[in-house]
């Protein structure tokens, strides 16, 4: 069994009161109990002669007496013992407790943080303790720092991935009009036409990528502006497609949260499994329900290739594609790196299971709105 801070330092501090208050008890008692009665009669009687009976008598008194006084200091001071004990027991508890609030402020708000869904969810937190500048507090300080630095290399790098997608949509931009042109000159020969739409393919691919990054970017941070929205009418909005069959059975499933960002997630899930399926008679089957236990539950599974269950959690990271050649693939390697960022943004989270047939199912939680 492990005991907590407050509760070592008041065993210590009981522990070490009782301690002294036995030795101080029977220090008392061995200076009693050595104490001759020869030596108290005799200052007692001084110089004046008593009869031999009389000195019998008296010194017989004075040894019931030590005796007597022994015993009750044994009984006495125990009983006092204890209960100045308990007392002191019950008010180190208290001061002990007073002691460690400090360390419970701190631990809280690190669990905060720590059980965050995004990486850099809670970093504004700062303990903010106040008091004399003591140890416990410069701990404290120390941690608001930490955190004041983590917060600004997150947002710095949201900034950077941001500013240089921005930026990259210019010559993007650019390249795609001046091929567009290219094209559409009369006198262009075959080859000429040949190139240009394969760059324009591959400018393309580009411009997925950096559209992927910004919404990457943007989906990280914490969603503060909520709205209604029911995920079955966004099923019933993107689970299409001309190559594959999609099966939509969607149920109520109410969440609180950005239409835009989680329109996307749905989006992704249905052209994933739409992307990666067989060339024959593949399936995608999309539902959507809220769980007794107050979660609202959105699967996408589909057929396709058999995945290993050891790749499938490498899924969920940029740029990752399972069984895909990167310049070959039209995807940009995002898609579900997007859903797993929009889902803990809105306090949920995904996971996904191989099929044994092969293909996915993949399963996002959110919470239900109230």
């Amino acid at each position: 069994m492990r005991l907590s801070v407050r509760a070592r330092l008041t065993l210590v501090y009981g522990g070490l009161f009782v301690v002294a208050g036995m030795v101080l008890l029977g220090v008392l008692y061995a200076l009693l109990s050595n104490q001759k009665p020869g030596s108290a009669a005799t200052m007692v009687q001084g110089s004046d002669p008593a009869p031999p009976g009389g000195d019998v008598l008296f010194r017989t008194i004075v040894e019931d007496t030590q005796a007597t006084t022994l015993s009750t200091l044994l009984q006495q001071g125990g009983v006092a013992l204890l209960v100045v004990s308990a007392t002191t027991i019950a008010l180190g508890w208290l001061i002990a407790g007073r002691l460690v609030q400090p360390l419970h402020q701190i631990t809280a708000t690190a669990r905060r943080i720590a059980e965050a869904p995004a990486a850099d969810r809670g970093l504004h937190e700062r303990i903010a303790l106040t008091g004399p500048n003591d140890e416990v507090k410069q701990l404290a300080d120390t941690f608001d720092l930490m955190l004041a630095r983590l917060d600004q290399s997150f947002d710095g790098q949201r900034r950077f991935i941001a500013s240089a997608s921005h930026e990259l949509r210019t010559p993007l931009t650019l390249n795609r009009t001046l091929l567009e042109v290219a094209l559409a000159e009369e006198g262009a020969s075959p080859e000429v036409r040949q190139l240009g739409s394969t760059l324009l393919a591959i400018n393309d691919r580009h411009g997925r990528l950096i559209d992927g990054l910004l919404l990457l970017a943007r989906s990280d941070r914490e969603v503060t502006d909520r709205s209604y929205v029911d995920l079955a009418d966004i099923v019933d909005h993107v689970a299409v497609s001309d190559t594959v069959k999609v099966l939509a059975d969607p149920g109520e499933a109410a969440v609180l949260g950005d239409p835009v960002l989680l329109e996307r997630l749905v989006q992704n899930l249905v052209e994933n499994g739409v992307r990666h399926n067989v060339a024959d008679r593949g399936w995608v089957r999309v539902t959507t329900r809220t769980r007794p236990d107050g979660w609202v539950e959105l699967a996408v599974a589909n057929s396709g290739p058999v995945v290993p269950r050891y790749e499938v959690p490498g899924l969920f990271e940029p740029f990752h594609r399972y069984g895909r050649e990167r310049l070959v693939s039209p995807g940009a390697g995002l898609g579900l790196s997007i859903v797993r960022a929009v889902a803990r943004a809105h306090g949920g989270d995904v996971r996904a299971d191989a099929r044994a047939e092969g293909g996915l199912i993949v399963t996002v939680l959110l919470p239900r709105a109230p």
